[in-house]
């Protein structure tokens, strides 16, 4: 059996179940969260010493640091972190309550946070660790008109992942922000809200919701199964890379906006950089 131990977070359904899966079925030791812990194990349909499911509240501190203890109690280290947990949230800013907004941070922003928070100082210890942040390409390139909500949360996880880099580096500890493209899981099924009071003059964003409920869903390019063989892959690696694109799609999303960002600054650069103090 691998020694790894693996802790994923929203692993009932979609790219965390499939990850789960696959983890045990190579040998790795797996602690697993949902809300829902009955829902958890008939999805992954294991019983084994090398699987943990555990019921956690992300939003919750205590439940969160009660999820670690647990796994670490069981199998004695955690060395992989996998934040995938969140879901998303449709609708135009306009339309979107203060109470809609601020319940989506909390998941996709505030409840890894919790995580990471309460899971560092064992890692820190140890001196060794692998964190991975399931972000999206919308975190990245953001022009997805009625993604605004979700795609901020997934900006923000772009953002403290860069810098949380940065802060556990010499401790051995190790970073990856995921950024998936369009992958065929349940999300735009069972994990995209949508805002209660809508605004008729969005027609654009509509649009945007019918195309991805009905065109997109059910036909997305990514297999979530080869995105998980690539994320072990990835673990495994002694460099493992900051940033990692998953997909076509993804990688294409990133070259335009990375080109659109040059763009923008050629096109200004002699007037935006005459801002210093004269000598």
């Amino acid at each position: 059996m691998n020694k790894k131990t693996w802790f994923v977070t929203g692993a009932s359904k979609g790219l965390g179940l499939v990850l789960v899966k696959t983890l045990l079925k190579a040998g790795y030791r797996v602690a697993a969260t949902s809300r829902n812990i009955n829902e958890l194990q008939t999805a992954v349909g294991v019983n084994s010493d090398a699987f943990l499911p555990l019921a956690v509240d992300l939003k919750n501190e205590k439940s969160v640091e009660k999820g670690i203890q647990d796994t670490v109690a069981q199998f004695g280290t955690i060395d992989v972190v996998v934040n995938n947990a969140g879901y998303g949230l449709f609708g135009s800013l306009e339309e979107l309550s203060d109470e809609e907004v601020r319940e989506n941070f909390d998941i996709n922003v505030f409840g890894v946070l919790n995580v990471i928070r309460k899971v560092l100082p064992y890692m820190r210890k140890q001196q060794s660790g692998h964190i991975f942040n399931i972000a999206s390409i919308g975190g990245f390139a953001g022009a997805f008109p009625g993604f605004g909500s979700y795609i901020a949360t997934k900006f923000a996880m772009h953002g403290f992942s860069e810098s949380l880099d940065a802060e556990v580096k010499p401790f051995g500890i190790k970073v990856t922000i995921v950024s998936p493209g369009y992958f065929r899981t349940q999300f735009l099924d069972a994990s995209l809200g949508v805002p209660k009071n809508e605004i008729e003059a969005y027609k654009l964003v509509r649009e945007s919701q019918q195309a991805h409920q009905q065109g997109i869903n059910h036909n997305q390019p990514g297999d979530p199964a080869k995105a998980a063989i690539v994320m072990i892959e990835i673990a495994e690696q002694q460099q493992p890379p900051l940033h990692l694109f998953l997909g076509k799609d993804a990688y294409q999303f990133a070259d335009s906006k990375i080109k659109a960002v040059q763009q923008d600054m050629a096109a200004v650069k002699e007037l935006a950089t005459s801002t210093d103090i004269d000598q």
